[in-house]
C-alpha cells in the first residue's frame, strides 16, 4: 500500500518546463531510518517522495543529482537502492491524474478545483499543492483531520505549526476558530498556504513565514502540529509555553514506534497525554495542559 505520493510541485507556469527526473528507489521498511533519510534526502535536493511498506522512492531533477553525495549518504546505511531516469513530461497532467479527492466520511473532503465530486460532506477544502507538502493523502493529515472533527474549535485561537498547504488551518476556521495563525519556514509552503486560504475564502487566518521563534502571539487555545518527530521533540518546551492554561495540543507526523519517546518528552514538558490513534503505522497524539 502506498502511504504517500507527494511531489513538491512547481507553479502552474513551470509545470510544462522540460525537466528530466531521477528516481532513487531504496529498499527500506517503515521505521526510524526512513524518516531520517526523508529529511536528509530533502537537504541534498530531492523534492518528491513516494512511500510503500517496503520501499522509499525519492525524486530529484536530473541536473541536480550529485551521485557522489547520494552514495555518501546511502552507502554507510547499508541499504540497497536503484536509480531510474524519468524523461521530461507534462507534470501538470500527471499531478491531475494522480491527485484523487480525499474523503473523511460524513465530515470533510479535500480536493482540487478540477475534481467533480459525487459525495457531499459538511466541509470541503479546495487546494492546489504546488511545491508544498500536504495534499491530505498522507495518513498523518487524515489522522489530524479526523481528530479535529471531535474538537471544539468555536471561538478558539489556533496555531498551525508547519502549515504546509494550509489544510488544517482552513479546516480550523471552517470549524469556527476565531483566529488562526499558520506558520511554515518553507517559502513555497508559505506562498501556497496563502493562496489556498484565499481560494477557500477564509478571513480569520494569518499565514506567516517562519517558526515559533518569530511568533508575536504567546498564547493559543489549540496548537496543531503535523511535522516530524525531530522538530516536535526540539520544540516541546516552546510549544508548552504557547498553549494556554486549558489548551489542547494535537500532533502527528509520527510513527508508532515514536509514541513512547514523544509522549515521555511532552509529559516531561508539562503536558498530560489524553489519547492517540493510528493509521498505516502512523499516529496522532492529543495532549492537554
Amino acid at each position: 500500500m502506498c502511504n504517500l505520493f507527494l511531489f513538491k510541485w512547481v507553479t502552474f507556469t513551470d509545470y510544462f518546463r522540460a525537466m528530466d527526473y531521477i528516481q532513487v528507489s531504496i529498499l527500506l521498511a517503515v521505521g526510524e531510518l526512513r524518516e531520517t533519510l526523508l529529511a536528509e534526502l530533502s537537504e541534498i535536493g530531492f523534492d518528491g517522495f513516494e512511500e510503500t511498506d517496503t520501499q522509499l522512492n525519492a525524486f530529484i531533477g536530473g541536473e541536480h543529482l550529485d551521485k557522489y553525495e547520494l552514495q555518501s549518504l546511502l552507502t554507510p546505511r547499508n541499504v540497497s537502492y536503484t536509480t531510474t531516469h524519468i524523461p521530461a513530461q507534462n507534470w501538470n497532467a500527471l499531478w491531475e491524474e494522480n491527485f484523487e479527492p480525499v474523503v473523511i466520511p460524513d465530515f470533510c473532503t479535500v480536493n482540487a478545483d478540477f475534481h467533480t465530486l459525487d459525495i457531499v460532506t459538511p466541509y470541503q477544502i479546495i487546494i492546489t499543492p504546488k511545491m508544498s507538502f500536504g495534499t491530505g493523502h498522507h495518513a498523518t493529515t487524515q489522522l489530524m483531520l479526523t481528530q479535529m472533527r471531535d474538537m471544539n474549535l468555536k471561538g478558539k485561537k489556533v496555531f498551525d505549526f508547519g502549515t504546509g498547504t494550509g489544510i488544517l488551518a482552513i479546516l480550523a476556521e471552517m470549524l469556527g476558530a476565531a483566529q488562526v495563525i499558520a506558520i511554515d519556514n518553507d517559502e513555497w509552503s508559505y506562498t501556497n498556504a496563502k493562496e489556498n486560504v484565499e481560494r477557500n475564502a477564509c478571513k480569520r487566518i494569518k499565514v506567516r513565514e517562519g517558526s515559533i521563534e518569530t511568533l508575536e502571539d504567546s498564547s493559543f487555545d489549540i496548537v496543531l502540529a503535523n511535522i516530524n518527530r525531530h522538530i516536535l521533540l526540539q520544540y516541546a518546551a516552546q510549544i508548552y509555553g504557547i498553549v494556554n492554561g486549558t489548551g489542547v495540543l494535537l500532533m502527528s507526523g509520527l510513527l508508532k514506534e515514536d509514541k513512547e519517546m514523544v509522549v515521555g518528552a511532552y509529559c516531561e514538558a508539562g503536558f498530560k497525554f489524553i489519547q492517540g490513534s493510528e493509521l498505516d503505522n502512523w499516529i496522532v497524539l492529543r495532549f492537554e495542559k
